[in-house]
C-alpha cells in the first residue's frame, strides 16, 4: 500500500469514527457543550472534530467516547472493517 493510500485510509477511518460519535451524541440528545463538559474538552475542540476541521488524537476520541459511554474500540473495529478491501 502506498503512503498516499494509507493516509487516505486512515482519514476515512477517523471520519467514520467521528460520524459514529456524532450520531451517538445526537441519539442521546446531548449538546456539544454537554460532551465538552463530560469529556473535559473545550467546546470548540469538540465542534471542530465533528465538523472535521480538526484531526482528533486518540486521547480526544477516547474522551468523547467515554463521555458518551460508548466503546471506542468497537467503533474502531467497525470503521476499520468498512474500509477494508476484499
Amino acid at each position: 500500500m502506498s503512503k498516499k493510500e494509507a493516509d487516505r485510509q486512515r482519514k476515512e477511518i477517523i471520519t467514520r469514527l467521528v460520524i459514529a460519535l456524532e450520531a451517538e451524541r445526537r441519539r442521546q440528545g446531548l449538546s456539544l457543550n454537554e460532551i465538552a463538559t463530560r469529556s473535559g474538552l473545550n467546546h470548540t475542540m469538540v465542534m471542530r472534530v465533528e465538523k472535521e476541521e480538526r484531526l482528533p488524537t486518540i486521547d480526544t476520541l477516547l474522551r468523547i467516547s467515554q463521555a458518551l459511554d460508548v466503546d471506542l474500540w468497537k467503533l474502531l473495529r467497525d470503521a476499520t472493517k468498512s474500509t477494508a478491501k476484499p
